[in-house]
């Protein structure tokens, strides 16, 4: 079975997805992994993107409103940060506050739903793709809080955990290859920038025609060019330093294993009943070395 290599989903939500003739790929992506279907209506643009232009960190790299007016935050991240939860917390916060008017009542705030991509191992966990809601469990009854027969017709929720932002997190780098459905089929290729000539997901074959490398301008292709050599670099950065961690770790477990063999063997001649100043010219080391190891005991 043959595969197409194609635009890294990276640069396509940051850079190419903009236009209503893509919205099919992006309600692909976004109805595999929600198991229902989605509509783009438009692509926003977060006042956290016009606020900070020069800090790429706050920057939300595609936020879109769907036909029912419920916002889906898409964020990629390809190196680690341990924060990267409280980011996920702090860029559902933001969206939620900036799309009500000040002044409007609380019950026009947004549903908003936050999809992040990740390319390294966020937190601890066997799977890779993970779903988290607020949910309101009763400490006595153990039921979960539901909303109102008016609430329900009003706001459109069952639950009162509804009404709150869920998330998805993709932990691409723990994916096997092996593609056992749709969603899995999205994540081949979010993972390895190529769709199977055989993957039937939504949005992938709008995706063959769209994000073919060809199809890019010359200052695109000059500019997407430069997002990869970015991204090895980083790779490289974090392999070098892993390396170089283990590396000093092997030397610094060398030069304990020295000094505890050294105290050790302090401590077996003062038992026969050398002075320190004999143990120091049997072992080559200081009188004050010898004086501190055998007052370490």
């Amino acid at each position: 079975m043959g595969t197409r290599s194609l635009i890294s989903f990276d640069y396509a939500v940051k850079r190419l997805l903009r236009n209503k003739a893509d919205y099919e790929i992006l309600e692909g992506f976004l109805s595999e992994l929600f198991r229902r279907q989605i509509g783009i209506d438009t692509i926003l643009e977060s006042e956290s993107n016009r606020e900070a232009e020069h800090d790429r960190s706050n920057r939300v790299d595609l936020l879109a409103g769907d036909e029912s007016g419920e916002l889906f935050i898409i964020e990629l991240q390809f190196t680690y940060e341990i924060d990267y939860f409280h980011r996920m917390l702090f860029g559902a916060s933001k969206v939620v506050t900036e799309y009500i008017a000040e002044g409007n009542p609380y019950g026009e705030i947004r549903k908003v739903y936050s999809v992040n991509i990740v390319y390294f191992d966020l937190g601890m966990g066997k799977d890779y793709v993970y779903y988290g809601k607020t949910r309101f469990t009763g400490m006595h009854e153990h039921d979960e809080l539901q909303l109102s027969a008016s609430q329900r017709e009003t706001f459109g929720k069952q639950t009162a955990g509804d009404l709150f932002p869920e998330y998805y997190i993709l932990k691409v780098n723990k994916f096997d290859n092996v593609a056992g459905d749709t969603l899995d089929e999205w994540i081949y290729y979010l993972k390895n920038s190529k769709i199977k000539d055989g993957f039937k997901a939504q949005g992938l074959k709008k995706a063959q025609e769209v994000l073919n490398v060809g199809c890019l301008t010359n200052e695109e292709r000059k500019e997407y060019e430069r997002m990869l050599d970015a991204h090895r670099s980083n790779a490289s950065s974090i392999n070098s330093a892993k390396l170089e961690g283990r590396e000093e770790g092997r030397e610094e477990g060398r030069a304990e294993g020295k000094a505890e063999g050294q105290a050790e063997l302090v401590k077996h001649i003062a038992k026969t009943g050398h002075s320190p100043e004999n143990i120091a010219g049997l072992t080559g080391l200081s009188l004050e070395e010898v004086i501190a190891i055998l007052n370490s005991h």
